[in-house]
Parts: structure tokens; C-alpha cells; sequence
């Protein structure tokens, strides 16, 4: 069983497709000198052009992991994410706070998707 991978660096690959399951690396705003609720907005963004560019969408998402800077974000963060998970379709899920790998950063997602059936 092949094991595709995209956008490939030296620390990680921001994609890796194996077996009809997408894994993304985790992402994280897009500008990171916004609040909580632009860089949840922007962070999922990301993940929405990641999992098209896989063959998947925000429907097929089966687990998401979410890292908050502080747990004082958690239900700003929670109101852009109810919009953005399809009714219906909420993944398995967990949401932890974290250390951070840049000051600037409130939240991470990482996510694991199965590939749209054709």
C-alpha cells in the first residue's frame, strides 16, 4: 500500500495520504497577530485547502486534535468551530492546552480525514 505524501520538507510532510486516510500536519493561523477567533478562522482555512487538495473535505474528518495557548479561548475558539463543522458531521475530537511553538500562536489543529469516495 502506497503512502503518498505532499508538500514534503526536512522536518515534515504537510500531507500524508495512505490506505484512504489523509493526515495533516498541524496547522496554524495564517496571521498570527489577530485574536482568537481570526486565527481559528484563518487555521481552518488552512485545513479546508489541505483536505481538498487531498480528496477530502470538512465532511470526512474523522478526529481532530485542537491546541489552545490557554483554555480562556476555549469557547471563542468553539463558536467559530461549530460553524465550520458540518451538522451532522462532528469528528471525534480533543482540545487540550499546550506550550506553544511561537509566543504569537493561540491555537494548532492537527487532523486525521478519510479520502471522498469517487
Amino acid at each position: 500500500m502506497a503512502i503518498e505524501r505532499l508538500h514534503i520538507n526536512e522536518r515534515m510532510s504537510r500531507i500524508v495520504k495512505h490506505n484512504g486516510i489523509v493526515y495533516l500536519s498541524g496547522q496554524v493561523p495564517k496571521d498570527t497577530s489577530k485574536n482568537i477567533t481570526e486565527q481559528t478562522v484563518t487555521m481552518l482555512d488552512k485545513v479546508d485547502e489541505l483536505l481538498l487538495e487531498a480528496g477530502s473535505s470538512r465532511e470526512h474528518v474523522l478526529s481532530a486534535t485542537i491546541f489552545l495557548k490557554t483554555m480562556n479561548d476555549f469557547s471563542a475558539m468553539n463558536a467559530v468551530w461549530d460553524l465550520w463543522v458540518p451538522e451532522g458531521h462532528a469528528p471525534a475530537r480533543t482540545c487540550v492546552e499546550a506550550a506553544m511553538a511561537r509566543n504569537e500562536l493561540l491555537v494548532e489543529i492537527s487532523v486525521i480525514a478519510a479520502v471522498r469516495e469517487a
